[in-house]
């Protein structure tokens, strides 16, 4: 198993950070102190970012309320021009919050639409993550003013009425600039629609006590120092052998995207295994990459003997065909990448896939896919990473799932989201190339579930240097730029 993962990058769910916050408290540390802690992290990031103004803060009954009224007397100190809006009584407050609205001495008024007309900065502090219910009545009209007014928005903790767990909605939740939280990213700050309702996110420490996760942040702390790199005794065998099954003869393009990109990432050897018929049009697209026939699944497990990864699916085919070739593959004993068609073509018998895989194996499923390999479980999990840990322990293999907020869940339970997807990706073939990446890894000898989180990052990061006018065809090129930079960080 890989090495332990760094705590900067844990998500935690909103039952987690509570029990950091219970833990905290019983070890010493007043509510009352983290509030205060919370409050000042949010009028420092209003105070880096923005010359003073006039704010109001929207405040709820709760803990978040009570941060809101820390940062409203913070701000207020610091010579900016505060209100803050209450939902509900002030004398009906308790706890921490009570103690910190008993601090402040400026204006309260009543939550409502009409307190955004005399601001020109709004702090939403009404509802933080552990909200279970829909937000409506004022409330919702309030905060449907703020995001109408194109003010900025800082929330606290999350926009309010966005789930911390389901990082959806519940009812209605604005749209803001930044959201300053705590101690750690929860789930609606990393999944869509969450992650873009909340724009910017500032991670503050308050001091609380962390707790394990097996849920992180991708990005290369965690899998860079187990980026596979050559030394000088490195030779093109030692560097991994990776092969690649080409489609029929009108369907290769795909196979040869994935085959470039594998070749680009570091792998050695990089083989396409063709159909006889496709041999010619193969042959003439390829240079380093090398070229082999086959025309049984026999054959292809011959040719494939002793290959370290092997691709199949960018263009396959949806047949009976590409599953026996499949079958071929396993029978070797290399680690498989399966995409595109050949996750397709288990569609009515998923489990005639999953008996041939092991952890060492890597599915990478548009949610389309997804539903087909894995029907009913998108639906009937609250979000993407209960989805992604369920396929992949069901799969017995890392399953990525793939999307602008893409998750990675290794059956062992470590779960990784991919927060820098670009949007220059939503091009025909870049698939083809994120799984060229993850073979030409995992072919190095890279644990596969650290090579699939490797992969999707340095895919995204190569799309990013591009930018627009992106295609396929560029990503395997643009491979070497980011290598660099991680060869550069490296130690």
């Amino acid at each position: 198993m890989a090495a332990p993962m760094a705590s900067r990058h844990d998500i935690l769910t909103v039952a987690e950070m509570t029990a950091a916050d219970k833990a905290t408290i019983a070890a010493g540390t007043p509510g009352l102190t983290l509030m205060r802690r919370a409050g000042e992290a949010v009028a420092n990031a209003v105070r880096e970012r923005l010359s003073p103004r006039a704010v109001v803060v929207l405040c709820g009954p709760g803990n978040n309320g009570g941060d809101g009224f820390v940062a409203a007397e913070l701000l207020a100190d610091a010579g900016w021009s505060v209100a803050v809006a209450l939902e509900g009584d002030r004398d009906k407050l308790k706890g921490d919050a009570a103690m910190a609205a008993a601090a402040w001495t400026g204006p309260t008024l009543k939550l409502e639409p009409s307190v955004i007309a005399a601001a020109d900065l709004i702090v939403d502090a009404v509802f933080g993550a552990g909200l279970s219910k829909a937000v409506g009545g004022t409330v919702a009209e309030t905060l449907r003013a703020a995001e109408a007014s194109g003010k900025p928005i800082i929330a606290v903790d999350l926009p309010s009425g966005l789930s911390g767990d389901l990082a959806r909605p519940l009812g209605f939740a604005p749209r803001s600039a930044v959201t300053v939280t705590f101690h750690r990213k929860k789930p609606a700050h990393v999944l869509e629609p969450g992650r873009s309702l909340c724009g910017e996110v500032v991670v503050a420490d308050i001091g609380l006590i962390s707790t394990p996760t097996r849920l992180f942040e991708n990005g290369p702390d965690l899998w860079g120092a187990r980026v596979p790199w050559p030394t000088t005794a490195s030779h093109k065998h030692a560097r991994g052998r990776l092969i690649v099954v080409s489609g029929e003869m009108w369907s290769t393009g795909a196979a040869r995207l994935s085959a470039r990109a594998g070749l680009r990432i570091g792998a050695g050897l990089v083989t396409v295994l063709s159909p006889p018929d496709a041999l010619l049009v193969n042959a003439a697209h390829l240079e380093a990459v090398m070229l082999r026939p086959f025309d049984t699944d026999i054959e292809l497990e011959t040719a494939a003997t002793h290959a370290d990864a092997a691709i199949i699916g960018p263009a396959a085919g949806v047949s009976e065909a590409t599953v026996s070739n499949l079958f071929a593959l396993a029978r070797t004993g290399a680690a498989i990448v399966i995409d595109a068609d050949a996750l397709t073509a288990f569609r009515d018998d998923p489990d005639e896939l999953f008996s041939v895989l092991d952890r060492d194996d890597v599915l990478t499923p548009h949610p389309g896919e997804f539903d087909r390999v894995f029907p009913g479980l998108l639906a009937a999990s609250p979000e993407r990473i209960t989805a992604v840990r369920k396929a992949a322990a069901r799969a017995h293999a890392v399953v990525l799932l793939k999307g602008s907020d893409t998750v990675i869940a290794s059956p062992d339970g470590r779960c990784c989201v991919n927060t820098n997807g670009s949007p220059w990706l939503a091009t025909a073939g870049s698939g083809d190339v994120l799984a060229g990446f993850i073979g030409g890894l995992v072919a190095q000898g890279m644990d596969s579930f650290d090579a699939a989180c490797a992969a999707v990052w340095i895919h995204a990061h190569a799309a990013g240097l591009h930018g627009p006018g992106l295609i396929a065809e560029d990503l395997p090129g643009l491979a070497p730029a980011v290598l660099r930079e991680l060869y550069a960080r490296r130690g």
